[in-house]
């Protein structure tokens, strides 16, 4: 399924994360990140982005994501939310 509407979701707080679903520009899904905290955790944020994507069946899209500090559940939560309020 492609993201064919933009979608957002989360806030700029501490310990949160803001997650903005655009449609892709080429093939598969594209992940862009920020985080303060990207040295330590940048592989396990991209990794629970790209399986909960690909869990909700997404196979299209552009997603940024802004990280204050979030745990993986929030991230989960977040771009659930983006993806149900983009479809």
């Amino acid at each position: 399924m492609k993201i064919t509407k933009p979608a957002q979701a989360g806030t700029m707080e501490s310990n949160d994360i803001y997650v903005q679903l655009l449609p892709a520009e080429g093939e598969g899904i594209e992940i862009r990140l920020k985080s303060v905290v990207i040295k330590q955790f940048g592989k396990q944020i991209r990794k629970v982005a790209l399986e909960t994507l690909q869990n909700m069946g997404i196979t299209e899209c552009l997603c940024l994501l802004d990280d204050k500090g979030a745990l993986d559940y929030t991230i989960a939560a977040r771009i659930e939310s983006a993806v149900k309020r983009s479809l």
